[in-house]
């Protein structure tokens, strides 16, 4: 196990009506200082093809955020994990939400994947007073889900981002 400590920004702004959580960025999303970067991560395969476009660069992703209502952030700011794997994580910190929630407009947290969502019931559900969604795992890990019910599962997202 190695201590991490999530350095990306979250992405959001005043108009943010969503706040998507993962647990804690991956090796390669750390790497490339950007959510969701390992390129058998389906998350922005996801976002693509439910909201019909392009998601190729880190500056057309965040664009879409925007565009489309959507915050990005972790439920950790920091833990003991070995690589990528969300099973393994110990001593957890959570990071702080409120910043995001004072500044914009979420009404409706999701998460990517039951671990978030039982650390976010852990540690920051009680503080939000929102009850979060659980999204099915964008990560190569969850290999058994097929892209279409992926997309299928998140269609949920869209009654919130219009």
């Amino acid at each position: 196990l190695m201590r991490v400590v999530h350095t990306l920004e979250p992405i959001y702004d005043k108009a943010s009506k969503i706040l998507i959580l993962g647990t804690m960025p991956s090796v390669k999303s750390r790497e490339q200082a950007f959510y969701y970067a390992h390129p058998q991560n389906r998350f922005w395969k996801i976002m693509a093809q439910l909201f019909e476009c392009s998601l190729e660069t880190k500056e057309e992703k965040t664009a879409f955020c925007h565009q489309h209502h959507i915050a990005l952030y972790d439920v950790l700011e920091s833990c003991d994990i070995h690589g990528s794997s969300d099973s393994s994580i110990k001593n957890a910190k959570p990071n702080d939400l409120r910043e995001i929630l004072q500044n914009s407009q979420i009404e409706m947290i999701f998460t990517t994947g039951k671990k978030a969502y039982s650390l976010y019931q852990k540690y920051q559900e009680k503080q939000t007073g929102i009850a979060a969604i659980c999204l099915a795992s964008p990560s190569p890990a969850n290999a058994s889900k097929k892209l279409k019910d992926l997309v299928e599962d998140y269609q949920v997202i869209l009654k919130y981002t219009a």
